[in-house]
């Protein structure tokens, strides 16, 4: 069985999508999401891992489905999962996002900004897979919207951070600057992290060279995705293409995570 899946595997494409792993009276036991999807499931045949190795037993058969682009792959895995909810899926509980961007206002009234781990009832700014992540982005934002290292705590002093010694701090780390001017600029970048409002399709990647995927978003909410042809500009026609989806706290994150990484086209 090992030998004929393994066959099946190398005729799979190395491309973006979904990919689903039954077992042998074809009940779902997983379903993953990879930009390299021969290349992932080759990964779950190498891995001496004991739930990998117990996913290798049952199996049955091997499906995929190929998406085009990354971010409506972990759209619709995260759907399948919830409509699902595979065994693997649950029994390896692994959050892709485990850490969060929060926003509290410290004992002198200016707003820091902070990483900790994501918990229920919290809610984060932006989402990263790990503490680095967070605070490399951290250390980022800190110094595009000249805030306070300090504040932020990516800086330990007494007195004033190490940002103000390069003048890239206006002093809030020394009660300098006016705490209604500092926290502006604090509201400015968490402003600019929420989903826009109105009525936007995000343009992405397609499945082949004649299509274009498109994300739906309404009054700042994640509302489905879908295809079109490459040179469709109508906003009706894109319409037509999405298949409507129910926002979800995993879906407004992925979405927030990609209106914040990467330079989208908005129609």
């Amino acid at each position: 069985m090992e030998d004929k899946l393994l066959s099946i595997i190398e005729e799979i494409p190395n491309a973006v999508g979904v990919y689903f792993i039954y077992d042998k009276l074809d009940r779902l036991l997983y379903v993953g999401k990879s930009k390299h999807i021969k290349k992932r499931l080759m990964q779950h045949f190498k891995s001496t891992d004991y739930r990998e190795l117990r996913i290798r037993q049952e199996i049955g058969r091997i499906d995929y489905e190929l998406l085009g682009d990354e971010t409506i792959a972990l759209l619709h895995e995260s759907d399948l999962i919830k409509l699902h909810q595979p065994k693997y899926n649950r029994a390896l509980r692994k959050k892709r996002y485990s850490f969060g961007l929060y926003a509290q206002v410290d004992v002198n009234g200016y707003i820091s900004l902070y990483v900790d781990k994501l918990a229920i009832g919290k809610n984060e700014i932006m989402t990263f897979t790990s503490y680095r992540e967070g605070k490399e982005r951290l250390f980022t934002i800190t110094e595009k919207y000249n805030l306070c290292q300090k504040i932020n705590q990516l800086y330990k002093s007494k007195s004033s951070c190490f940002q103000y010694q390069l003048k890239a701090c206006y002093g809030a780390c020394i009660a300098k600057e006016e705490i209604q001017s500092y926290n502006q600029r604090v509201n400015n970048f968490i402003a600019s992290s929420e989903l826009p409002d109105g009525e936007l399709f995000l343009e992405v990647v397609g499945r082949h060279e004649n299509e274009k995927g498109i994300i739906y978003l309404k009054d700042g909410s994640y509302k489905g995705f879908g295809y079109c042809k490459k040179g469709a500009r109508s906003k009706n026609v894109f319409f037509k293409c999405v298949q409507l989806k129910e926002e979800n706290r995993d879906s407004r994150r992925i979405i927030k995570r990609y209106i914040i990484n990467r330079n989208t086209m908005v129609i």
